[in-house]
């Protein structure tokens, strides 16, 4: 039987898998497996959103204009230098479809975000896995990785799903190392829970080179993750090789909106990075205490490694906590099959948490 046929390497692709949102049990449930904020989003967000209902017949406007200049205007950037998508998992297909092709090179950390294999893979460019070092990202063994065929560099910081991240000294000279034709992506979903002193999100680099991009999100400091809303700084250059591909009206006009005002919102921003560095700090401080190794984290969520005993494997905690409504993230599609990630949530839920291990470990 002839039937259409999907163009080279794109059955090889791993589908991108989301962690589960459902314990299939009665009761309450908190989700800890998205890194979705706990405390939503602005309210005022919530009224740009909803005023927007008014005019849905309307196209958006094509440039997402008065979003760019929204971001602009927060981090003194000139707009034209700003594109919006979907999330900033749009933009990173973008910069895919745009500079990778086949056999062509795309290099990324062992437990780098999921897109980065499959925007790689989906335009016939071949996967490049730089080994990490204590689960950060290494930027000696990320330079051996290069070869000729390298065209694109792909760097979460802080990283997804280990929460650690590298000083912007590191990424200062994996820059001033990678070649000048090499594209060096820095993915900063998660740049605004970071309060270390040797922490930039990457600004700084792209306003300084003509080979580097910073792409940012709306989903998660921002609390807007059901709009899809992400953004990218980058060169003039590479701007407008990207905006010939993005399609009309990528951005919906209210997502627009509210992204606009969760930017103005700063008192919002605040407590949510205030709330997470608390309770960061103290259920990295519990969990330790109940013997297990928690990796230190940058972001709004931390690492939890389980022993390989029978019975306090990771698989067995996750059965064990989605039992009592405690949704952890599994990472076996990370290649961290003995982890789970949690994302850091309600006080309630934190604490419930605790206890849970607590009980699992045999500490209660």
């Amino acid at each position: 039987m002839s039937r259409p046929v999907p163009k080279p390497g794109v059955l090889d692709i791993a589908p991108y898998t989301p962690g589960k949102s459902g314990a299939g049990v009665s009761g309450r449930v908190f989700k800890l497996s998205a890194n979705e904020t706990p405390l939503g989003p602005s309210p005022k967000a919530i009224a740009a959103y909803k005023a927007a209902a008014d005019a849905l017949e309307d196209y958006p406007e094509g440039t997402s204009r008065v979003l760019r200049e929204a971001i602009g205007r927060t981090f003194g950037l000139d707009p034209d230098r700003i594109i919006c998508g979907a999330g900033s998992d749009e933009i990173l297909n973008f910069l895919a479809h745009t500079y990778l092709g086949a056999g062509d090179e795309a290099i990324h950390t062992t437990h780098g975000f999921l897109v980065y294999p499959i925007a790689t893979m989906a335009n016939g460019a071949i996967n490049v896995i730089a080994p990490e070092k204590n689960f950060t990202a290494d930027v000696d063994a990320i330079l051996k990785a290069v070869t000729p065929r390298t065209k694109l560099v792909w760097l979460a910081n802080p990283n997804n799903p280990t929460g650690t991240y590298i000083p912007f000294d590191e990424v200062k000279r994996l820059r001033a190392d990678l070649p000048p034709h090499v594209l060096l992506v820095l993915d900063a979903a998660y740049s605004e829970y970071v309060s270390r002193n040797d922490y930039e999100s990457g600004i700084e680099m792209v306003a300084t080179t003509d080979n580097t991009v910073m792409t940012r999100t709306f989903s998660k400091i921002h609390g807007l993750a059901s709009l899809r809303v992400g953004w990218m700084y980058g060169p003039e250059n590479i701007i407008d090789a990207v905006n010939r591909i993005r399609g009309p009206f990528n951005v919906s006009t209210p997502a627009m909106l509210a992204a606009v005002a969760a930017l103005e919102d700063t008192a919002h921003q605040d407590m949510s990075r205030t709330h997470t560095e608390k309770w960061r700090a103290w259920l990295t401080e519990e969990v330790s205490k109940l013997g297990l190794t928690v990796t230190p984290s940058a972001a709004n969520f931390i690492l939890i490694h389980f022993p390989l005993d029978k019975g306090k494997t990771a698989d067995d905690a996750d059965a064990f906590l989605t039992k009592r409504g405690l949704i952890l993230r599994a990472l076996k599609n990370y290649k961290l099959p003995h982890a789970l990630r949690m994302t850091i949530g309600t006080e309630e839920a934190n604490k419930l948490v605790v206890a849970a291990l607590a009980e699992f470990m045999g500490r209660k």
